[in-house]
């Protein structure tokens, strides 16, 4: 008998042990969450899992700041583009019943679509972003005259679908919501479903994930967060937008909760076969260190002795709310960050928790200089400003983050702050010589100036950083025929 009680006091020291480096884990996630919230760049839910197990999830912030609401693990938070994976797992289930063929045009399936460029696309094209066709988030009148307005999908595929495409299909990649878009309405048309219905009966309600749905903003939904959006350091209420219009590509609401509740249904295969689960995380389009499977982002990641290690994540945003998933299959890691304060530093709050999991070091918050800049410029002006920064930019306590400095140039310049925009915009492409959309939003700023031969210099300059940037491009061939 003496031995199985040795070997029952060996397996509770070792469940010790883990429980304590759990909760040490846990400890410095909490602290390093706690600091982001303190700087204001941070306010949302968190979770994360180790080995299979939620070791932290806690709320940061406020989920409504007039009535002072806590976030909590249950809040529900719009999820934007996380919405994809969940649309691309509905595609490769109906392929797995032989319901669909994912190398087919999408004219098979969408008979009212335009043949000429519909023939061309295939729904594989539409999984992986190599369809061509215009992501339709980016056109100039969308936030003005399209986001505010209901649609159904079949009258909302109308307002891209006749535009020409991009470049051939599968020829590169370009993130487009459209694509998913489609993919929506091709599910309703094989299913005879809404896309809300058969995401419901096919995930949602086998995985038991009750605190997640299809957002609508005129139903009343317990524990949905409000979005809002920063100005510097100013909080205002996030415009609006119809749900319609993300729909497929980004219309899910979810916690962090039940997006652990997903995340350990993808190492089953309760809802898919086990070849169609790894259908969804294989690189089909190389990029660097990774590639993109269907709805995910893949990669490969070096973290100290370990080596290498998988990582499979998403990002996501919408007006008000900006989210991440972080999964690493092979140590069952799960980061999720759900914000709902519009667009914030997620995936480096994410590197920095995983460093945490794998015990390296990680890099501490700091403080947005861009936040700083914003409200110096626009109370004080050009040269105050400029002396903030020359003063702040070696301060370690301050950070300089190319999407915040990105973020806050263009505020100025909705704001009709067009010489403090430019000077923003300069800072940013000074700290990031090598970012080509650090270059394209200075050039849009000198040609809102009227300057036109700076907005060509820059705009080259954008292009030969990012041969992908295709509006650049664009832009760039419409101001060279006007100036002949």
């Amino acid at each position: 008998m003496k031995k199985p009680i040795k070997l029952i006091a060996v397996c509770f020291f070792l469940l010790a042990a883990f429980t304590v480096s759990a909760q040490d884990k846990a400890k410095q996630i909490d602290q390093l969450l706690n600091q982001y919230n303190q700087y204001g760049l941070f306010n949302g839910s968190a979770l994360v899992s180790e080995n299979g197990k939620v070791i932290f999830q806690k709320g940061y912030g406020s989920a409504n700041m007039e009535w002072d609401i806590p976030n909590k693990p249950d809040t529900k938070f719009r999820l934007g583009s996380i919405t994809k994976q969940f649309t691309a797992f509905l595609i490769v289930k109906l392929a797995e019943e032989g319901k669909i063929k994912l190398d087919v045009p999408i004219t098979t399936y969408l008979h009212d679509y335009p043949k000429e460029v519909g023939d061309k696309i295939t729904i594989q094209n539409l999984l992986t972003h190599t369809s061509g066709i215009p992501n339709y988030t980016n056109a100039p009148d969308f936030l003005k005259e399209k986001a505010k307005n209901p649609y159904s999908p079949a009258d909302f595929v109308k307002t891209f679908s006749n535009l020409p495409l991009e470049f051939k299909p599968g020829e590169k990649f370009a993130y487009s919501n459209s694509g998913y878009f489609l993919l929506g309405y091709i599910i309703e048309k094989i299913t005879g479903k809404t896309y809300e219905q058969y995401l419901q009966e096919t995930i949602f309600t086998p995985l038991k994930m009750v605190n997640s749905g299809y957002d609508h903003s005129d139903n009343v939904i317990k524990n949905r967060a409000a979005g809002y959006e920063k100005q510097g350091k100013k909080i205002i209420n996030a415009s609006y937008i119809d749900m319609s219009i993300p729909y497929a590509a980004g219309s899910l609401y979810s916690t962090v909760e039940d997006l652990y509740l997903w995340d350990q249904a993808l190492y089953t295969n309760k809802l898919l076969s086990e070849k169609s689960m790894e259908s969804l995380f294989k690189p089909y389009i190389l990029m660097g260190d990774g590639g993109y499977g269907y709805g995910w982002f893949i990669s490969e990641i070096t973290i100290g002795t370990k080596g290498k290690v998988k990582i499979i994540e998403h990002g996501g945003g919408i007006n008000g709310f900006n989210t991440n998933i972080s999964r690493v299959p092979s140590d069952k890691i799960l980061i999720v960050l759900l914000n709902n304060t519009g667009r914030t530093l997620l995936s480096e709050m994410t590197e920095s928790i995983r460093n945490i999991l794998y015990n390296q070091p990680f890099n501490q918050p700091k403080k947005s200089l861009a936040f700083e800049l914003l409200d110096v410029f626009i109370e004080k002006g050009i040269k105050s400003g400029t002396e903030t920064y020359t003063k702040l930019k070696n301060d370690p306590t301050y950070g300089i983050k190319e999407g915040d400095m990105n973020n806050v140039g263009y505020q100025l310049l909705q704001t009709g702050k067009k010489k403090e925009a430019l000077e923003i915009f300069k800072i940013n492409v000074e700290a990031f010589p090598k970012s080509g959309n650090a270059y394209d939003s200075l050039a849009e700023a000198y040609l809102e100036d009227g300057d036109k031969t700076s907005a060509i210099a820059n705009y080259k300059k954008s292009i030969e950083l990012d041969p992908s940037n295709q509006h650049g491009k664009e832009v760039l061939a419409e101001i060279l025929k006007n100036t002949k």
